[in-house]
């Protein structure tokens, strides 16, 4: 397996995470609320990386503004 195919391979664990943080932020515990935005930080990082190898620039530029607005989430859920 070449590092181009992991690197498109990337693509499939970030849209696992991000499914996955959707149904947990839709939790109405504040413990999984905060859980999905931590896993959608994570899914931030994740298409970053696979944006960076496509040269998928507004993707990178949407996951930057995703990450803060999760970053916001934790901020206002832990308050």
């Amino acid at each position: 397996m070449t590092l181009d195919t992991l690197w498109d391979l990337l693509q499939w664990p970030a849209m696992v995470a991000s499914l996955g943080a959707a149904w947990l932020v839709a939790s109405r515990s504040a413990r999984r609320r905060n859980a999905g935005f931590w896993v959608f930080l994570s899914s931030n990082v994740l298409w970053v990386g696979w944006g960076l190898h496509d040269d998928a620039w507004a993707l990178i530029a949407l996951q930057l503004g995703l990450a803060a607005m999760n970053v916001r989430g934790v901020l206002k859920n832990d308050a």
